[in-house]
């Protein structure tokens, strides 16, 4: 795939294989989201339930309606929905036999470490990668794109956190693009942001040849730095200010896409971006049980009003700094 030669200038930090990466994530995404904005428009996002918003300080209107140089960048896994969406992938392949038991145990092993730990693995995302791209070899991206909406119904539906949904409903209603920003494949990122009704997704590119993927990445994962890359790349590419957009995530591997926006906020944070994002005064919300909250010392009232009250408590929360 050729550069696409509409990046601006970036950290020295980022490898060649993560601007790869980054830029065919955003020319994935552009090209996806072009062709799907007609049904975008049309589509109806899923309710989510409502009361009486908490009373919070008045605050600058954010997002600004009608800003159109800005926009919304979610991380996925943990931020917009629990779990990691390539084990919830693995286990609907399964399902389908795709691959055999082992497999699936070593899935459920990443997932579970996940969970506890709170944070991403390297060595796992690496092995997750592996795994998933032998898995698919040899199949066509319209087999796994059709196979995709089943399973986001069957693992992924419920697993959607009221609470960040609400922010991005946020952005959506003001006016503003919202893109899922993942190191899961970008076929099953897009079919998630197509289901909340969001603008599109940035995921990590597997390569394919004729419609049938070859079991090769285009450049790597699409996970740290290489975020901060695919949401540079977009940005040039849509016209966006970056200092007037937002991003949202719950890892400290995200942290080089959070500093390159004007309003990062910190979702369900593990403990080393809880304690950046303090640092820095960015903006914290906690959407997990009181007990799990707790356990990363950060105050579960917030993420417990969002989960019951829904889209209106939710906003109110948006507009309150810690």
């Amino acid at each position: 795939m050729a550069a696409l030669g509409w990046l601006t200038p970036r950290r020295r930090s980022a490898t060649a294989r993560s601007v790869l990466a980054g830029e065919a994530a955003a020319e994935a995404a552009r090209k996806t989201s072009a062709e799907d904005e007609s049904a975008l428009l049309t589509r109806t996002p899923e309710e989510t339930p409502s009361e009486a918003p908490e009373q919070a300080p008045e605050e600058p209107a954010f997002p600004v309606a009608g800003d159109d140089r800005a926009a919304a960048f979610f991380d996925l896994d943990n931020t917009v929905m629990q779990g990691a969406a390539l084990f919830h992938f693995g286990r609907g392949l399964y399902k389908r036999k795709f691959f055999e038991r082992r497999e699936l145990t070593r899935f459920a092993w990443q997932q579970a470490w996940f969970r506890l730990a709170g944070v991403e693995d390297p060595e796992h995302m690496q092995d997750a990668r592996d795994s998933a791209l032998s898995i698919v070899k040899g199949h066509r991206v319209s087999e796994l794109m059709s196979i995709g909406e089943e399973i986001y119904d069957e693992y992924m539906a419920d697993r959607i956190w009221p609470g960040t949904r609400a922010l991005a409903q946020a952005h959506l209603d003001a006016g503003q693009r919202v893109w899922l920003v993942t190191a899961a494949p970008v076929e099953t990122a897009t079919i998630i942001a197509r289901r909340l009704g969001l603008t599109g997704a940035l995921g990590t590119v597997a390569e394919s040849v004729d419609g049938v993927y070859t079991g090769r990445l285009v450049g790597e994962p699409l996970h740290g730095p290489a975020k901060a890359e695919a949401v540079r790349a977009l940005a040039a590419a849509e016209g966006l200010d970056l200092e007037r957009c937002a991003a949202y995530s719950d890892s400290h591997n995200d942290i080089p896409m959070l500093s390159l926006v004007g309003h990062p906020y910190a979702i369900n944070p593990d403990t080393k971006l809880r304690k950046h994002a303090r640092a820095r005064d960015w903006r914290l919300r906690d959407y997990r049980t009181g007990r799990k909250a707790a356990k990363v010392g950060i105050p579960a009232a917030a993420g417990v009003g969002a989960l019951a009250g829904g889209t209106a408590a939710a906003l109110a929360l948006h507009r309150r700094r810690r």
